[in-house]
């Protein structure tokens, strides 16, 4: 601020103040008083300030001379007086310092993100970081050394690879073989064993008991049990005949078997009338009855107990026919071509050769009865 001006002139400098530059007063300056006295100058100066309009000076009662120009100059500085306070002074306020305010971080993520971030932070909890996979080397090229080598390699895995399914397939083979023998023939020489053994016992057992004594007593015998030995003269057949069909106990031992049980029983040599039926492997297990279908009417069949002889011709034969056909072995059994009680007898066995998907039947028709005592009959004899 310059000290010439008319708000900061002192009380005691009475004047005009010239207007710098030569100039006088300005055109709104002069005839025209002001309305609005000088500050400061009360009891400093005398007279008003003259200026436009109308009543100006007389509405304060005093006039002021036009300020006159003072060249710049310092001074000392004095503090700002009151307006209104003669002689009084006030000094500016200290202006305390404020502390440094401190910087505010940027404006994080949203509370969209915020969230996304706490979500996947839990999922993770608990998880071991997976550890990062080894940067791989790059691959050099094999030396011919080494082609050679890995060439030798590659081909003894896949000789060796070779060589174990093939020793697997022959592994195979030969178990296949081992079971074909053992049904095919080593089953054949047991069940020949076992039925010669039968043979013999029933044998014995007829001579231990003798003759019978004449009384009609029905043949009575337990399950397995061996009662009788059938002849097939044509196809050099001698079989023991045991109580009941039971595959274990009786069929696969080699011997033939009296159907006894149930709907399925069925009459016995010595019986008046009926149909004397049995069953035995056509394969396997000594396969008592597997050329029965070579047999012709006329040929005989020979049942021995221990009190007769029971000669049968074979009469007729079914090729095929179902396991559940049951009728083939009634008293009157049906498709044999026999239209009237008599004594019958019947041989079932399971075909085609090697299945047990049908049955093969032949039949005959019981031609004479003979006492042991007599001896054996002719077709056993010649």
């Amino acid at each position: 601020m310059t000290t010439g001006s008319p708000w900061f002139r002192a009380p005691e400098q009475p004047g005009t103040e010239p207007i710098p530059g030569g100039r006088g007063p300005g055109p709104y300056e002069q005839g025209r008083q002001s309305p609005y006295p000088y500050p400061y100058e009360n009891g400093g100066g005398t007279g008003t300030h003259t200026g436009a309009g109308t009543g100006g000076g007389q509405a304060y009662g005093y006039e002021a001379a036009p300020p006159a120009y003072e060249a710049p100059q310092e001074a000392a500085y004095e503090p700002v007086r009151e307006p209104y306070g003669a002689g009084e002074t006030q000094e500016l306020p200290e202006v305390a310092e404020e502390a440094p305010r401190p910087v505010e971080p940027l404006p994080g993520p949203g509370r969209a993100e915020r969230r996304r971030a706490a979500a996947k932070q839990g999922r993770g909890k608990g998880r071991r970081p997976a550890a990062p996979a080894p940067a791989a080397e790059p691959e050099r090229p094999l030396s011919r050394v080494e082609a050679r080598r890995a060439a030798r390699e590659a081909k003894a895995a896949k000789d060796s690879l070779g060589v174990v399914v093939g020793e697997l397939f022959i592994t195979l083979g030969v178990v296949m073989l081992l079971f074909v023998a053992y049904q095919l023939w080593w089953t054949n020489v047991l069940a020949g064993q076992e039925r010669d053994q039968v043979k013999e016992r029933i044998e014995d057992t007829w001579a231990r008991g003798g003759q019978d004594d004449g009384e009609d007593k029905p043949d009575v015998f337990a399950p397995g049990e061996g009662f009788a030995i059938m002849y097939i003269p044509k196809l050099d057949v001698v079989v023991p005949v045991a109580e009941g069909i039971s595959k274990s106990k009786v069929l696969d031992k080699g011997m033939a078997g009296h159907y006894s049980e149930g709907n399925l029983k069925t009459a016995m040599p010595s019986d008046k009338e009926g149909n004397f039926a049995v069953a035995g492997h056509r394969n396997t297990h000594g396969e008592p009855f597997r050329y029965i279908n070579k047999l012709k009417p006329g040929d005989p069949i020979v049942v021995e107990t221990r009190d007769a002889y029971y000669t049968y011709e074979m009469a007729s034969i079914l090729p095929q026919t179902s396991p559940s056909n049951v009728s083939v072995i009634d008293p009157i059994p049906k498709g044999s071509g026999f239209t009237k009680p008599g004594r019958y007898i019947t041989l079932t066995t399971c075909t085609p050769e090697f299945t047990s998907t049908y049955r093969m039947i032949v039949w005959g028709k019981l031609v004479e009865e003979r006492p042991r005592s007599e001896g054996k009959p002719p077709a056993l004899v010649g």
